[in-house]
This record gives structure tokens, C-alpha cells and sequence, in this order.
């Protein structure tokens, strides 16, 4: 994986609160890297963190930063993608704690036009894994064009 040349809000179109992620770390052909801080006014926090099913919504925005990355590549904006669902998700804790950087990874497994199957990550700084998922998105093709 190489690193990203374009600022997170170029390549996803969210906005706060609803962007989550903090930073791209990576952005190739392959998949994408991010990172996120769960801090005190972090969207969704509870009293033990943030729960865990949240990691989800982390995994498929980290999808939608490869999309926006190829987006970006041909000249074009980003786009908003749909996430249809997952497969094994599969978390250690049941919370991310407060004060934790985490780095979510998207992997390409599958695509065919617009639909597409990422093996997705949440570690932990040390590399440990702290919830796992396959994630499944779907992403329409604009009126005349195609990749």
C-alpha cells in the first residue's frame, strides 16, 4: 500500500459528525488505511468507549476512502457509496475505550462495476486486531462514465 495524496474530506463525502475518521494513512489499488482517535466528544460515546458495533460504520467509511481515492485518480469528486451489509463481524471487546488510536483497514476481495467486497480491520496501535469483518458496498456508476 502507498500513501495517500488527497485530505480525508476530498475522498469521503461526509461531514462531521458523521465523518469519523481522523486521517488516511493509505490509498491504493488494493485498499485503504485510516486512523481514528476516539476522544471525549467522539460521536456515539459511552461511559467504556465506544461500542464496538460502531467499528462497522468505521470499516465501511474506510471503504468509501478507496473509492474516493480511484475517484480522485481519474479526475473525478467523490461519490457517496452504499454500504449493504457484512459478513463475520466479529469484535474482541465490546467497546473501543476512550484515549484509543485505531487503524481501520479495507482490503479488495471482489468487485464487478459498481459492487464491491473488502475484507476490513480495526487494530489497535500495537497491531492487535479488535474487530474483523467481510463488508460489502455498492457504489452506482454516474451517468456516462466508467472505469
Amino acid at each position: 500500500m502507498t500513501p495517500c495524496p488527497w485530505p480525508i474530506e476530498e475522498l469521503l463525502p461526509h461531514a462531521p459528525p458523521m465523518l469519523l475518521l481522523d486521517e488516511v494513512l493509505v490509498c491504493d489499488d488494493q485498499g485503504s488505511r485510516a486512523a481514528v482517535t476516539i476522544g471525549p466528544g467522539f460521536p456515539f460515546i459511552e461511559p467504556s468507549g465506544v461500542p464496538a458495533h460502531v467499528g462497522i460504520e468505521f470499516m465501511a467509511q474506510t471503504c468509501g476512502l478507496w473509492a474516493g481515492g480511484r475517484a480522485r485518480v481519474h479526475g473525478r469528486p467523490a461519490r457517496l457509496g452504499y454500504l449493504l451489509g457484512t459478513r463475520r463481524y466479529r469484535a474482541l471487546e465490546p467497546f473501543f475505550p476512550l484515549g484509543a488510536r485505531l487503524e481501520v483497514s479495507a482490503q479488495i476481495v471482489f468487485l464487478d462495476g459498481g459492487m464491491g467486497v473488502f475484507d476490513c480491520r480495526v487494530e489497535d496501535r500495537n497491531g492487535t486486531v479488535l474487530a474483523e469483518a467481510q463488508v460489502n458496498v455498492f457504489q452506482p456508476e454516474e451517468e456516462g462514465t466508467q472505469e
